[in-house]
């Protein structure tokens, strides 16, 4: 597995890696983290930053405020 980059600079961690033909998108919150796998097949890299666009990664933290009331309430 690879880096192929690292983003700073947004509300969350984002690293993207290359491994086994694929893209694995990896956001990082506090504790949370989400990972999308897209096939080198289908986008070229230069192509990635289109993905992470401010829709997409606005979408990722809904998702991590989500993830983190569902383990509040787990954990009450």
């Amino acid at each position: 597995m690879r880096i192929v980059k690292e983003i700073t600079g947004r509300p969350c961690k984002i690293t993207v890696f290359s491994w086994n033909g694929k893209y694995l998108i990896k956001l990082e919150s506090g504790p949370f983290e989400q990972t999308f796998k897209v096939s080198e097949m289908d986008v070229i890299e230069e192509e990635l930053d289109d993905i992470l666009s401010d829709t997409f990664l606005n979408e990722a933290l809904k998702r991590f405020d989500d993830m983190a009331q569902s383990l509040r309430s787990a954990m009450n």
